[in-house]
This record gives structure tokens, C-alpha cells and sequence, in this order.
């Protein structure tokens, strides 16, 4: 079965390719198509899926070639849950993106929807290599789509700006991965992702590694103090941009602290670094929340909102990873982060899109200058609602369940932390139900509102298929938790052998 995966992992990159060939404004239709045909994929290898809990995370459709005896590394790709959970996410969403750029005027040309495959394919790497070296390679490939897309059809006056900040950023970050990375190879048998976890390091040298490692994902969650170029990206990003970035490529660094840190590093995080590391991601939820209250940009909003839902994930993977640390094998928290990165990204990619329809109504991200939007656009303000719904994890909505999992285990670890991170719930409702509230009611401008449509019939689509996520997985979100189960277990039992 193993065919599959491959299939999986290349059609996004052929793709690419005839997309980038063929030079029509058809392109955009082959694109929509291959990702859709990703996303059946997806749903089929799910079917075949083996959910039976084990506590070795059993891999299945494995590929392993070698690539370099010399550096002893291999072409190694395979799934277990948590791979499982985020190919779901990557697939579900690309299709989704795509279809949102079919009303921009003027159409994105080819070029677009060939930059989009081509992350989508870096992104289906990083979630199914089980190899230190391919996991950098891949993680490197993402970068590039994105930068491009955000650079070239960004913002006019803010591209070379807000460009150049991501890009060192995030390659910096990379960097100093790559040399933990390394640094861990030197002292283990190959590049192989369990011979990295086995690897013969000292507290000290777990403690320097542990530092670079996590260097490269705090920038790309990002939390705080790392975050500086996520609003002014977020935000300056074309619409799908944004999507892309918030809704899928975040979840890398969410994929690698539990696939690589915790395993590779487990000792620091029972000393000051653990510590250190949680504060950061509480202070980051609080500093975020505040901030999201007082913009008046629509995507400011969000941004600033992602910032705080990023650090309540990273808070409760690291409480559990304290207390596992400590002697009880506590899952919880990489549980309820999962599940939340699942849910964060179908909220934040239909928030992205839901203030990019306003911008088409309105012509402006202020949200002052908005206003009466429902009384005129009723399908509209229902999807809206909904999506707002669930990024404020309100009970039965996706984002429930993870944000109280995650919260009951930062309780595991500390109550006060645990009051402080909950306090994301009551600030998220303050910002989103503002910004709302702003967008959708009052007065407005009349002369605004009497020439404005309800959904076009690609906005119904889009808002409708994640308004459905929204509400399911808020009544049925065990099959997820299940899924992560496996792999979860093995790796916090990786963290204490």
C-alpha cells in the first residue's frame, strides 16, 4: 500500500508542473481538480487507516529507499495518527483555498495555483518524513511558495517590507534547526528519526539543541517574543496567503515539537527550559488576546487571535511534557493540541476568508467603517457566526474540546497557569464578537449596502464546507482524538526511554 503514499506525495508536485506549463486561465480548474483529487485520496487512505491504539505507533504505508549511505540517511516516509490528523487538515484546506481565489479580480494567473501545489507537496513531506534530513528538506521546500506568493502578489507598498522580515525570520530559524539537527545525527547512528530519538546526548547537549530545535518552531507557530513578523504577513498576504500560512503551515512547528523536541530533547524539559518555554506560550496568549481587542484591522484581528490560540497549544504540550518528564505519562496536552490545530485551522482559514469577503464589500479593513452588513447579506451572517462560533470554543463547535483539553492540562501542571490560559476563551469572545458586531450591525453606509450581494455562489461554497467541519466535529470530535492516540502514547513514552 505503499503506492498510495507515494501517489499522495507526488500528484501535488507533478501537478505543480502542468499547472506552471500550461499558461491559461483554465490553469486554475486543473488545480482545483488535482487538490480535490488530494483530498479524496486522503479520505480513502483514512479508510484503510488502522486506528487499533498501540502504544509503538505502528507506521503504515511506509516507503524507505536509501538516498546517501554516506550520510546515512534515507528516503523514509510514513504515517501513523498524528501524520493522519494533519495530511486530513493540508488536504481538506488546499481545495478550499483554491476555489476562494476564483472570484479575485483579476484573476490570479497560473503561476498562483502552481505555487500552491508545490506547498502543498512540501507540506505533505513534512508531515510524513521519518527522517531528520528529509524533514529539513521538506520543511525548507514550504518556505519558498509562500514567500512568493506573499511577495509577489502581497500588498503593493508593503511587499519588500513585510517580505524580507518573513523570510529572514523564518530561514534563520531553519538554520539553526538544521544544526541541532545535525549535531544530534553526530551522535547517532544515522539520520533515521528513531536512531535521533536513541541518540547518546548529555543533559547539557540536549539542553544547546534543544534551543536551536526550538528556535525554528517558535518562529513559525510563532509565540512570543518570536512573533514580529507574523502580523504585518498575515495581513499584507494576498487572502490565500494568509489561509495558507495560519491554517496549515503553523501546524508544522505544532507537528515538530511533538514528532522531534520532546523525544530528542526530553531532559531539559523538566529543568528551566520546560519552564521557560510555557511562560513564553502563556504570555503569548495573554499578549495576543490584548492586542486582538484594540485593532481595527479585520486581519489584524485574526492574526493577533491565531497569536493566541498558538500559545495555548504549545502551553498544554508542554505541561504534559512536564509531568511526564516527572514520572506520569500525560498525553493530554499533545491530544487537545492536535485537535485544536485541527480546528484552529478550518476557524482561521474561514475567518481569513470571511474578512476578505467584507474588504470585497466594503473596500476597507477598518472595521469602523463598516456596518449593517446582515441586514443585507443574511447568508452571509450566518456562516460568519458560525465560524465565529467555533474559534471562540463554544461547546459543541470544533474548537471546544481541544481548548478544554488543553486547559485541563495546564491545570495538571498549575492552576494558576491554567486560569491565566483560560482566559483566552473570554478574551476571544470580546474581540470576535466586537469585530462582528461592528461588521454586521449598526447603521453602515446605505449607499454602500444598497448595492451589496449576499454570497456569490463560490463564497456559499467555501463558507458552507467549513461551517459543516465546524459543527460536526464539535458533535464528533472522538474519531480524532482516537487517531492521535497511538502515536501520542509512543512518543511521551519516547520522552522517559
Amino acid at each position: 500500500m505503499s503506492y498510495l503514499l507515494l501517489t499522495l506525495l507526488l500528484l501535488p508536485l507533478v501537478g505543480s508542473a502542468l499547472v506552471f506549463a500550461w499558461k491559461n486561465p483554465a490553469s486554475k480548474y486543473l488545480a482545483l481538480g488535482l487538490a480535490f483529487a488530494q483530498m479524496f485520496l486522503t479520505f480513502y487512505m483514512l479508510s484503510g487507516f488502522d486506528f487499533k491504539p498501540t502504544v509503538d505507533g505502528v507506521l503504515q504505508y511506509e516507503i524507505n529507499y536509501p538516498w546517501s549511505n554516506y550520510i546515512k540517511s534515507n528516503l523514509h516516509f510514513g504515517i501513523d495518527g498524528m501524520s493522519m490528523l494533519l495530511l486530513l487538515l493540508t488536504n481538506i484546506l488546499t481545495p478550499l483555498i483554491i476555489l476562494s481565489s476564483f472570484n479575485e479580480k483579476p484573476g490570479y494567473k497560473n503561476g498562483f495555483y502552481g505555487l500552491i501545489l508545490l506547498m502543498q507537496f512540501g507540506l505533505i513531506g513534512v508531515f510524513t518524513a521519518l527522517d531528520g534530513l528529509l524533514f529539513y528538506v521538506f520543511w525548507e521546500v514550504t518556505l519558498i511558495p509562500i514567500w512568493l506568493i506573499a511577495g509577489i502578489w502581497g500588498q503593493e507598498n508593503k511587499k519588500i517590507q513585510f517580505t524580507t522580515k518573513f523570510f529572514v525570520y523564518t530561514f534563520v530559524g531553519s538554520l539553526f534547526m538544521l544544526i541541532g539537527l545535525i549535531y544530534v545525527y553526530t551522535n547517532s547512528a544515522s539520520f533515521a528519526l528513531t536512531d535521533l530519538y536513541n541518540a547518546d546526548l548529555s543533559t547539557a547537549q540536549q539542553t544547546v539543541v534543544f534551543w536551536f530545535i526550538f528556535f525554528a518552531f517558535a518562529v513559525k507557530l510563532p509565540i512570543f517574543p518570536f512573533h514580529s513578523w507574523q502580523p504585518d504577513t498575515y495581513t499584507y498576504s494576498p487572502t490565500q496567503g494568509s489561509m495558507l500560512l495560519s491554517g496549515i503551515m503553523l501546524k508544522m512547528a505544532v507537528y515538530g515539537l511533538l514528532r522531534y523536541l520532546l523525544p530528542i530533547t526530553p531532559e531539559p524539559i523538566l529543568g528551566i527550559s520546560g519552564q521557560i518555554v510555557l511562560v513564553l506560550a502563556i504570555i503569548g496568549i495573554v499578549h495576543g488576546a490584548l492586542i486582538a481587542i484594540i485593532q481595527n484591522d479585520s486581519k489584524r484581528i485574526i492574526a493577533y487571535s491565531s497569536l493566541s490560540h498558538v500559545g495555548l497549544m504549545v502551553a498544554g504540550i508542554m505541561a504534559s511534557a512536564i509531568l511526564t518528564m516527572k514520572g506520569t505519562v500525560m498525553i493530554e496536552g499533545g491530544q487537545g493540541a492536535l485537535v485544536q490545530a485541527f480546528a484552529h485551522g478550518i476557524n482561521v482559514v474561514g475567518l481569513f476568508y470571511c474578512a476578505d469577503i467584507l474588504f470585497k464589500r466594503f473596500k476597507t479593513r477598518d472595521i469602523r467603517k463598516m456596518g449593517g452588513l446582515a441586514k443585507v447579506a443574511p447568508n452571509f451572517a450566518v456562516f460568519f457566526m458560525v465560524i465565529l462560533l467555533g474559534s471562540i470554543a463554544l461547546p459543541l463547535t470544533n474548537g471546544f474540546i481541544g481548548e478544554f483539553i488543553l486547559i485541563k492540562s495546564i491545570f495538571g501542571y498549575s492552576k494558576l497557569a491554567a486560569v491565566i490560559a483560560g482566559l483566552t476563551m473570554i478574551f476571544s469572545a470580546v474581540y470576535l464578537f466586537r469585530f462582528y458586531g461592528k461588521a454586521m450591525f449598526g447603521e453602515g453606509d446605505e449607499t454602500i449596502l444598497s448595492s451589496v450581494k449576499d454570497l456569490s455562489p463560490v463564497e456559499f461554497s467555501v463558507l458552507s464546507s467549513l461551517a459543516v467541519f465546524v459543527i460536526l466535529l464539535g458533535f464528533f470530535p472522538q474519531p480524532l482524538l482516537d487517531m492521535v492516540d497511538s502515536s501520542l502514547k509512543f512518543i511521551f513514552m519516547s520522552m522517559l526511554n
